[in-house]
């Protein structure tokens, strides 16, 4: 495709993206008009009108919206065909792109991310830490080249291979009045019916199953806390008399806190590795998949892996 081609698409999905003109070409720093003629001239080349100059807002017309909808496939196919050609094989250099819902930063992101830095100092990473939804419409849209997050239904396109079994249980810092040491036993759930808890707040998943849980067991804690934030939630319980629910691993590195299993257990969650299924994968994607296999199996996370993610 010619350099020209390729310019007429990106000015094409700016006008549609902006609903202006102006505003268009001060995005792509061109004049206005320079911006109408180069989309006036894909226009005559395909010989159909593609927006609809009539309103205050400029729309692409139907035959507009098919066009933008292949446009956009063929550039970002050009742009993973450009980090293709920049993949640097020797793992010298590159560039990962991970997203992971909420809970992994409290305990995997970390020992990921400096392992990655020690074994391949030349890949840089981006993390971005959000919902499963956004993390598999980002991996469609190639704007991630990895996700970490729960099994379960998944959009077209995306595939999920298991990482390892996550389990939950409550946290508490030592072993306060009304906890059975080790090896007496797990927690009986009705326990909590009278336990003063720090949750996570309702926009977590996890705060869902957590529900879900005691709603099943008819059992209704007294929720003293609720925070969006993990690290609030270990602080907070670390320095006072709350308990919590937590994966049973975000204690493994927190030797202030002390994992309670429940009896009946919470229903565990398989943590899976995502990507989208024709995704180009990179050298440095290859790279943090088996490095990612090693640091769930030297960390002791239970559950089989499988291989080809």
């Amino acid at each position: 495709m010619a350099a020209l081609e390729l310019r007429h698409l990106r000015y094409l999905l700016a006008v549609a993206e902006r609903g202006n003109f102006t505003r268009a070409a001060e995005d792509l720093h061109i004049s206005q008009p320079t911006l109408s003629q180069q989309v006036r001239q894909l226009e005559r080349t395909l010989g159909v009108q593609l927006l609809d100059r009539s309103g205050r807002t400029v729309r692409l017309t139907d035959a507009g919206a098919v066009y933008a909808e292949h446009a956009r496939r063929a550039l970002r196919d050009l742009a993973a065909a450009e980090r293709a050609v920049r993949d640097v094989q020797d793992l010298s250099g590159g560039h990962l792109r991970l997203g992971v819902t909420p809970t992994f930063t409290a305990y995997l992101v970390g020992p990921l991310a400096a392992e990655l830095d020690a074994r391949h100092p030349g890949i840089g990473l981006t993390l971005t830490e959000t919902t499963q939804d956004r993390v598999e419409s980002a991996l469609l849209a190639d704007e991630l080249d990895l996700g970490i997050a729960f099994a379960g239904p998944h959009q077209p396109g995306i595939a999920a291979t298991p990482l390892f079994t996550e389990t939950l249980g409550l946290v508490t810092a030592g072993e306060p009045a009304g906890t059975p040491p080790d090896p007496a036993g797990p927690l009986p759930v009705q326990a909590l019916a009278d336990r003063r808890l720090a949750l996570l707040s309702a926009d977590f998943a996890t705060r869902a199953h957590i529900d879900a849980y005691f709603a099943a067991q008819r059992v209704s804690p007294r929720i003293a806390v609720e925070a969006n934030s993990i690290q609030a939630l270990t602080e907070i319980v670390r320095r006072g008399p709350l308990a919590t629910v937590l994966p049973d691993a975000v204690t493994h590195d927190h030797p202030h806190l002390t994992p309670v299993p429940l009896d009946p257990p919470l229903p565990a969650r398989t943590v899976v590795l995502l990507h989208r299924h024709d995704a180009y994968r990179s050298a440095a994607a290859h790279a943090f998949v088996r490095l990612t296999r090693e640091v769930v199996r030297a960390r002791g996370y239970t559950g089989a892996t499988t291989a080809g993610a």
